[in-house]
């Protein structure tokens, strides 16, 4: 389309634009239709579903606390355990339904090489959830920043 003008000045060229307000307002319009139709095609077939009672079955999840100390000593739920037995008790536990969740709370000062064999230990046992036991700390990091704990 093209529209002339009314000013005098710039009566030889024409004005090319397309007036976007009514496709606006047919886009606004099939969206009030969309929204209001859409929850009404969720549930198009009535079907009459069996109403039962019953109790809840109650399942209080597991949880395996495993701590290790600054000097490297492993306690399982704080019994003093051996590197050597911890294997045997993860394989034990895995067969478990449900399977606990193991909960490391490891010293800061706890050499990574003692963690990974521990974690390792619990994967080749067969345990699926393994959870690190961390504190908040005191001022957080600013965004995009690692967070950097200062050595005492």
């Amino acid at each position: 389309m093209a529209f002339g003008s009314f000013d005098s000045k710039t009566s030889s060229t024409t004005l090319s634009e397309i007036n976007m307000v009514p496709l606006i307002d047919v886009m606004l319009v099939l969206l009030v239709i969309f929204i209001i139709t859409a929850p009404l095609l969720s549930h198009s077939i009535q079907i009459q579903v069996p109403q039962v009672s019953a109790q809840p079955v109650e399942q209080k999840p597991q949880v395996i606390d495993l701590a290790i100390d600054a000097a490297g000593v492993v306690y399982w739920d704080e019994r003093l355990v051996a590197m050597a037995d911890l294997e045997a008790r993860f394989a034990a536990e895995a067969g478990a339904d449900p399977q606990p969740e193991v909960r490391i709370r490891a010293d800061a000062s706890t050499p990574y090489g003692q963690l990974a064999s521990i974690m390792g230990a619990a994967r080749r046992a067969g345990m699926q959830r393994l959870g690190f036991v961390t504190r908040p700390a005191s001022n957080p990091p600013a965004p995009g920043l690692p967070a950097v704990q200062p050595t005492p």
